[in-house]
């Protein structure tokens, strides 16, 4: 098992900082950088390769990541300078470990859907917390499939895996690469799986309240600032809104979308 101690920044602390904070270079290598135990404990419950574990002190590890270190066998564990390691982690307290796991893109036509497929569509996404929150709904609403459409914010970005609470590791999550390419395939699910493409906006004409959604579908959630693309849009067979009674007249993303979802769960349970 490799072992390797660093009290000074080098070559293998810049590496882990970059898979932190730079979106190029984590897709480059394949790699995320994971903090928060919860996250950890979901990579634990897949098939997914961890390649580091990082920890200000390794005598001092709890049982549970002292298994953990044994059950990787080919992770590099790394005992970090606390100073050092405080800095590569988000949290005033931070936990005993983080680490770094390997994961795979999956492009559109790598993507098979199940007969009466149910998906999630997000626009251009723009708040770390709003996607992490979305993939971890999707997650416990039996969404199949998350597509994230125009440029957003990587869904493998800590701050979103954190607010996933691991979830986006129990997910089949993929960029689509250009609009038209994502027009298309589209297309060609409606043909196959008769799917039906519901928008969402605070100003759409169908209410929920009259309008029960059921699979085979595609939620589509806009932007959180713009709302969705005029292309999106045009792609819709209905768009539909959530009426509320209070003085604020919408929702958060993430709010709208989970109960969106939900109602596709609940009306498919049948």
């Amino acid at each position: 098992m490799p072992k390797l101690t660093i009290s000074t920044e080098n070559s293998e602390f810049q590496i882990i900082r970059a898979l932190k904070l730079n979106r190029t270079k984590r897709h480059q290598s394949g790699e995320a950088f994971v903090e928060g135990i919860e996250s950890i404990k979901q990579i634990a419950q897949t098939d997914m390769e961890i390649t580091r574990i990082i920890t200000p002190n390794i005598e001092a590890l709890s049982s549970w990541s002292k298994d953990l270190i044994r059950s990787y066998r080919n992770a590099k564990i790394i005992q970090m300078d606390n100073e050092l390691y405080k800095s590569i982690c988000d949290r005033e307290e931070p936990s005993e470990i983080v680490v770094t796991v390997k994961f795979k893109s999956l492009s559109l036509e790598e993507l098979h859907l199940p007969p009466n497929p149910f998906l999630l569509v997000f626009d251009r996404p723009s708040d770390f917390g709003n996607l992490g929150s979305l993939i971890r709904s999707a997650n416990s609403f039996g969404v199949d499939a998350i597509l994230i459409t125009g440029h957003g914010v990587d869904i493998y970005d800590p701050k979103v895996i954190r607010s996933s609470l691991g979830s986006v590791f129990h997910s089949t999550i993929i960029t689509a690469p250009s609009i038209q390419e994502f027009e298309d395939w589209v297309a060609a699910q409606k043909r196959m799986n008769g799917l039906n493409i519901v928008g969402t906006d605070s100003t759409g004409e169908t209410s929920l309240l009259n309008h029960p959604l059921r699979r085979p579908i595609a939620v589509i959630l806009g932007n959180e600032a713009k709302g969705m693309s005029v292309a999106l849009k045009n792609l819709c067979d209905d768009v539909v809104s959530i009426p509320v009674s209070g003085v604020v007249n919408s929702l958060n993303v993430a709010c709208a979308g989970s109960i969106i979802l939900w109602d596709v769960y609940r009306n498919s349970q049948n």
